[in-house]
Formats: structure tokens, sequence, C-alpha cells
């Protein structure tokens, strides 16, 4: 398959773009500039340099493809306004084709649910209140094969917004690292390779569809993963915070969505698609793996 992918460059994009190639597809990657570029070029896709807010563009790179994968976001205000571009493209190129437009989501959008599946009511935090309706869109066009991969907190390789939080994390007058709040809420978590590998079964799997929440049935605490934090930057240990610290650390959108208490066991996926996540967790790779110093 031909795939188009925006992101590549990010976090989970370059892993998507490495699964894909690895698998003998093409990788079409949408990139912003030269210096874009010349780094998807160099691990092998074939760059094009569009603005993603320019519909017309986007969708006749798209039209060139047999399916995409849309990753980009630039994580603040603009987020809706991006995510709507690149669907309206996808819908213009693909509707009536029949073929994959897979956009990636978070579990945030469930709010605190430690029983977490694709049939569980939506209860999104401010933060990501407005991902549900531009996610149906996606789902409601009946010519394209919408995919919604709901992933959980994603990790790996060292790399990762929230990995790089806890190991950030504050410290008390002993050097101990304070936790996101008590520390008592679950976070569902997901190795960024084996989301990778869900987006390419998704893509070559002419059955997939809809909603697919995504973890690896894992779900550490918060004082667990700051506990092994403290072993990855060499602190004595971890403390609770509170949710006042909390917000006045990253603000309150964001401290509202690291306050949830979420988990998920991922059976779509496992069942339909025979999804495997196979990496270790979390709390090792902080512990032992990518993370240490």
């Amino acid at each position: 398959m031909r795939i188009a992918l925006t992101g590549a460059t990010g976090f989970i994009g370059s892993h998507i773009q490495a699964e894909l190639l690895s698998n003998g597809h093409d990788v079409v990657a949408l990139v912003r500039d030269d210096a874009d570029a010349a780094t998807v070029a160099a691990r092998g896709a074939t760059p094009e340099v569009v603005d993603l807010y320019d519909k017309a563009a986007v969708a006749k790179v798209f039209s060139g493809t047999d399916g995409a994968v849309h990753t980009a976001s630039p994580g603040d205000a603009t987020s809706a306004d991006l995510d709507s571009a690149v669907v309206d493209a996808a819908i213009a190129s693909f509707d009536g084709s029949g073929k994959p437009f897979a956009m990636i989501s978070g579990a945030w959008v469930y709010g605190s649910n430690t029983a977490i599946s694709e049939d569980s009511p939506f209860n999104p935090p401010a933060l990501v209140a407005w991902k549900e309706q531009i996610e149906r869109r996606v789902l409601d066009t009946a010519g394209m094969r919408g995919i919604v991969p709901v992933s959980s907190v994603a990790y790996g390789d060292g790399g990762g917004a929230l990995p790089g939080l806890l190991l950030g994390s504050p410290r008390d007058p002993d050097g101990n690292l304070i936790m996101v709040g008590t520390g008592q809420q679950h976070w569902a978590t997901l190795h960024v390779a084996d989301l990778a590998t869900f987006f390419r079964l998704a893509l070559e799997d002419e059955t997939a569809h809809g909603y697919y929440v995504l973890g690896n049935g894992l779900n550490p605490t918060v004082a667990e993963l700051t506990e092994a934090a403290a072993v990855a930057v060499a602190a004595p240990g971890a403390v609770p915070g509170s949710d006042e610290e909390a917000r006045g650390r990253v603000g309150d959108y964001f401290a509202e969505v690291l306050l949830l208490d979420q988990a998920v066991t991922a059976d779509r996926a496992r069942q339909e698609l025979d999804w495997q996540p196979t990496r270790p967790g979390l709390v090792e790779e902080l512990r032992q793996g990518s993370y240490r110093r």
C-alpha cells in the first residue's frame, strides 16, 4: 500500500512510518518544510511539503495514495482547526473509494473510567472536548473506511510527553519526586511501537472500521510510575503531591487530564485484528529500559 502520513517527524508518527516501511508499504510523508522533508526522506519516506490547513493541497496528495494516517497536532488551541482541515481533505479524497483514513485519538475523551471500552460514554475534559465531533465526521462518511485508534499514554524509546513529565517532576527538600496528585489514579499506557503495529494492522485489514480503544492492559498508578521514574533519574524516591500542586505545575486544563483515573483492556483490537502488545510496560521501561539516565 501507498500510505499518506501526517506527523511523520513526531513521536508517534515516526514510529508508524518505520512500521509501515519495514512491512513493505510505501509512505508519503506530508511535512511543513524542507528540513522535515530531508528527515523523513533519510528514513525512507517520500516527502511532500504542504500546509496541512490547505485542504486542496492535502486532498491532492491523499488522492494519489491508497489511504492515509493523521497524527500531526500542534498541541494547542489550534488543534481542532488542523484536525478539521485534514478531515475535510480526507473526505474529499476518499469518500466513495472505500480507502482507509486513520486518525489518532486519546483515551482522555472518556474521562475517569477504569473499564474503558468502545461502548463507554464520552466524558471529555475541556482539553479534548472538541475531538468527538470531528471524529464522528470521519466515521460517518460511509464511502471511506474511517478508523479512530484511541491511544492510551504513549511511551517508549526514551520519548513521549508524559514520561518526560514524570522524569522532570519537581522534588521535595529531600530530593524525592513529587507525584501528580496523590498518585492513586491509574494511567492506561501503551508502547509506541505496539501502537504503530496497530495502525498497520488496521490499514491492512479491510474489515477494520470505527473506534478502537488501545492499551497494554497494565494500567499502573501514577505512584508506581513516579517511583519508577525516580529510579530512572537516581532520585531517592517519590512522594504524593496534591491536586492543587498539579494545577500549579501544569495549569488547570492539563492537570484535569493528568488526574483522570483510567484503565483499558483493548479487547476489540485483540479479538478482531489479533493485535497483541508485546513491549515492556512503562514501569519496567522507566526502571530498566530506555529512560534510565
